[in-house]
């Protein structure tokens, strides 16, 4: 089994107030244990970062860098990936989508990819799979 990592599992694993973390946590455990094929990209790293060192301090950024993403294959998005996102974003007109899950979305689309370690809507949308459920 593959998955994709977004930045909404990456932060709920970290923040023991956030209302998902129980089952963040829950779900990385199993993950972790399946020997699941973990991926995420260079775009959901920046936002991870950006987001938990605004809410939650250096001390969570330090666990993310040092904990979590060593547990997931970082894929670095060059210029064409980036482009096929950016023009799907302006296409879509749809505001509540960002730019990274416009590449996460494309990112697992090239892999092959079905499933994503996220509670964002917008992957199911998308017809992807959400772990968990």
């Amino acid at each position: 089994m593959a998955a994709l990592v977004d930045t909404s599992a990456l932060y709920a694993v970290l923040d023991a107030e956030d209302p998902q973390h129980d089952r963040a946590v829950v779900a990385l455990t199993e993950l972790l244990g399946e020997e699941a094929r973990l991926v995420t990209h260079s775009f959901v790293v920046v936002e991870a970062v950006s987001l938990v060192q605004a809410r939650l301090g250096l001390d969570a950024v330090a666990a993310l860098r040092d904990e979590l993403l060593p547990v997931a294959e970082v894929v670095w998005i060059g210029e064409e990936v980036y482009e096929r996102a950016f023009n799907t974003l302006l296409g879509s007109r749809r505001r509540a989508v960002s730019l990274v899950d416009w590449v996460s979305f494309e990112t697992m689309r090239r892999l092959g990819l079905r499933q994503a370690f996220a509670f964002d809507g917008h992957f199911a949308e998308q017809g992807f799979e959400l772990i968990p459920a």
